[in-house]
């Protein structure tokens, strides 16, 4: 008998495939044929890449709301609640939806097995279906040739970024894995770079495919000035001046902004689809000004400072150290760092990334076959034993930092979303 709450369906789901991650479109796609949503009456932009992808698809949600679409936005995973996952005009997912959905589906599987991403997946396009959205921004969750998302093809692909991660999938070079990542484009059809600094095999599949490719530093640039966080944008066809900064805190935000501002550009000027945002300077402002995504650089202020940045690899920890150097603390002040990384995930090389601007680490357990105690982190993070402290768990980790932290301090909390999660839950604020 179908599970009836939606607690008893994820559990279901996590269980009714052998593996959590089957890559490949064959079953998905079967199911999503099955279901009638193999194609969305709507524009798709597809968002991957390494790192950034969140941003830029919760910006491009913005963009597209300011211009007047009824916006589905799709991203994975979630931070603390399954619903954050689909949004429709800017709300989650109710469980009513979800459960209808996950029902359909059920019917509609026969004997095909589907993984719990690959029933998120199919339960966001039922849903955007079903609201009529006008434009649906889907958030690749792993690699991307063989992601669920990619059973749609996309209006406009919109790769933000090539690093090294997921290498027992997606391959252990920057060649493989821009590859597998570039697997979004389609023939004739723009792709959007969010740097111009990409693997050779993301060009190769440009050529090879015909893609109409729109590169950062290209053919789209931004320019912060000094005064404020104002920037100006150069892209297709439309140049602002005297833009607000991002709502997302950073530096990083403002290639996220302009990489997402040149995805919308390119669905105007050569998605073929129907939905055309108008673009003006007060349309652009509103839309930076409403873009909120927690766990990115998230800012709490106080007279203890917190950040929570879900930084999981080396290139994200790099960016989150850069971000830090550019926001000093009072002379004398800390970093206190509350650290969680899931063994899968090359925790020496982000310590590495985040030592020179974190004073003392709370090396934290975290859950799940997928985690670890607090002394398995510590042997894996090559740190020296008097700047790490152990917790047994993330909310024993924050407590730590709260008791330590005195005014003017800092504290950072990374990692991972299984740590920036529980840490927001902890502070109150989500």
């Amino acid at each position: 008998m179908p599970p009836r709450t939606l607690a008893e369906w994820l559990a279901w789901q996590e269980a009714v495939h052998p593996h959590s991650i089957d890559m490949g479109l064959e079953r998905v796609a079967r199911v999503a044929r099955a279901l009638g949503v193999q194609t969305l009456p709507a524009a798709v932009l597809t968002v991957g890449g390494t790192n950034g992808k969140g941003s830029v698809a919760a910006h491009l949600e913005a963009l597209l709301a300011a211009g007047g679409a009824r916006v589905g936005l799709f991203t994975s995973p979630h931070l603390v609640r399954y619903h954050e996952r689909i949004r429709v005009e800017g709300r989650e997912v109710t469980d009513a939806q979800l459960l209808d959905a996950f029902e359909r589906i059920e019917q509609a599987r026969g004997a095909t097995t589907l993984t719990f991403f690959e029933y998120n997946t199919l339960a966001a396009l039922l849903i955007f279906r079903d609201s009529a959205v006008q434009a649906a921004v889907l958030e690749v969750g792993l690699g991307g040739r063989l992601d669920a998302t990619n059973l749609i093809d996309a209006d406009v692909a919109v790769l933000v970024s090539v690093g090294i991660d997921h290498q027992e999938w997606l391959g252990d070079s920057l060649e493989s894995i821009g590859a597998e990542k570039a697997g979004i484009f389609r023939s004739g059809r723009p792709a959007v770079l969010g740097s111009a600094q990409m693997p050779a095999s993301v060009s190769g599949a440009i050529a090879r495919l015909g893609v109409l490719a729109v590169t950062a530093e290209r053919d789209f640039s931004w320019r912060i000035r000094e005064a404020g966080g104002a920037w100006d944008y150069r892209g297709l066809a439309h140049s602002f001046e005297g833009l607000p900064p991002p709502a997302l805190a950073g530096s990083i935000q403002y290639r996220n902004a302009a990489t997402a501002l040149a995805a919308v550009e390119a669905l105007r000027a050569y998605g073929g689809a129907a939905l055309r945002p108008p673009l003006d300077g007060a349309l652009v402002a509103r839309a930076l000004a409403a873009v909120r995504l927690a766990g990115r650089f998230q800012v709490v202020p106080g007279p203890v400072e917190w950040i929570l940045d879900i930084a999981h690899n080396e290139p994200a920890a790099h960016v989150l150290a850069a971000q830090l150097q550019a926001r000093p603390l009072p002379a004398g002040a800390r970093t206190y760092g509350v650290l969680g990384v899931l063994a899968d995930k090359d925790a020496a090389a982000i310590a590495a990334a985040l030592a020179p601007v974190v004073d003392h680490f709370i090396a934290c357990a975290l859950p799940g076959p997928r985690g670890g105690s607090a002394e398995q982190l510590v042997a894996r993070l090559g740190l020296p034993a008097a700047r790490i402290d152990r917790a047994r768990s993330v909310l024993a980790g924050c407590e730590l930092a709260r008791q330590r932290a005195v005014p003017g301090d800092r504290v950072l909390v990374c990692g991972s979303l299984h740590t920036v999660g529980p840490a927001l839950e902890w502070l109150r604020i989500y």
